[in-house]
């Protein structure tokens, strides 16, 4: 019996050894193709100059346009998502802990918001535009992938917060603190590197999204200075480039998405060094 356990236990140990090494093989490979095509295009003007003299027919610059855009964007959406995501889960988990099935009624509808594809946020994003007499926009854009983003930051942090024992919320409120003080002094702090990947996921996925903001950012060669301009982005960018008949600017679409990957990979490492950190002067 023994020795059908061990050999039932090899068997799932390669079986998911197997899925584990496939998965970063597929990504090393996605990444490699992203590189090695858009190696002889990307440049420095890529990053330094918009778009100039028929730049989809081959033309001069580059896309700074879609990287300002991107990230004008999906900063502001972030930032949205925390300022309503990170008190929306923190009062599931402290104010609403005793009504379970209101609790599990509310992760079910988020969890259903974060499986609605993105270009439904975007025609509803753009009905929402119309309804207020609004151009597409920055604006337009921020708001639409803010609604698409917000779902990603609740329940990433709810998850992590639902981890935090019960007894440190229960031992917070017995020496006095109001619910209040236990969520933001107690509950916070503790899932503050829960926090960190929220906003990740939550950015990664609003600077990597065509579909939200594909009617109602807009597009343009020039850098918004406004809210009420039209935006570019990395993956319309990419999009548009990649329907170019021309090699040359097709290998420029490699450049754009090997741009945005960097982009993501900063932030990543940027926002887990940080998480590492304050992790470290906790234990302290």
């Amino acid at each position: 019996m023994n020795r059908l356990k061990q050999i039932e236990e090899k068997i799932f140990r390669i079986i998911s050894g197997f899925a584990a090494y496939s998965l970063i093989a597929i990504l090393i490979y996605i990444i490699a193709i992203i590189f090695i095509k858009g190696f002889n295009a990307l440049s420095l003007d890529m990053i330094t100059k918009t778009p100039q003299g028929g730049y989809y027919y081959g033309g001069e610059g580059g896309v700074l346009n879609a990287i300002v855009g991107s990230l004008y964007i999906s900063i502001g959406a972030t930032v949205i998502a925390v300022i309503i995501g990170a008190p929306a889960a923190l009062y599931l988990n402290v104010h609403m802990i005793k009504l379970k099935r209101t609790q599990n009624t509310v992760r079910y509808l988020l969890d259903a918001l974060w499986g609605i594809p993105s270009i439904v946020y975007g025609s509803f994003g753009f009905t929402l535009m119309l309804f207020l007499g609004m151009n597409a926009s920055l604006l337009a854009g921020i708001i639409t992938v803010a609604l698409l983003v917000t779902p990603i930051m609740v329940r990433t942090f709810d998850e992590v917060l639902s981890t935090i024992p019960k007894g440190l919320h229960e031992a917070s409120l017995a020496l006095g603190s109001t619910r209040t003080e236990t969520a933001y002094k107690v509950l916070f702090k503790q899932g503050f590197s829960g926090f960190i990947t929220a906003i990740l996921l939550s950015f990664g996925r609003g600077i990597g999204d065509a579909a939200s903001v594909l009617f109602t950012a807009g597009y343009t060669d020039l850098i918004p200075v406004n809210l009420d301009e039209p935006a570019a982005t990395l993956p319309l960018a990419i999009f548009f480039q990649l329907g170019s008949p021309i090699p040359e600017v097709r290998e420029r679409a490699f450049a754009s998405a090997a741009i945005l990957t960097i982009i993501i990979l900063i932030i990543s490492l940027g926002a887990r060094f940080l998480a590492k950190k304050y992790s470290k002067s906790n234990l302290k």
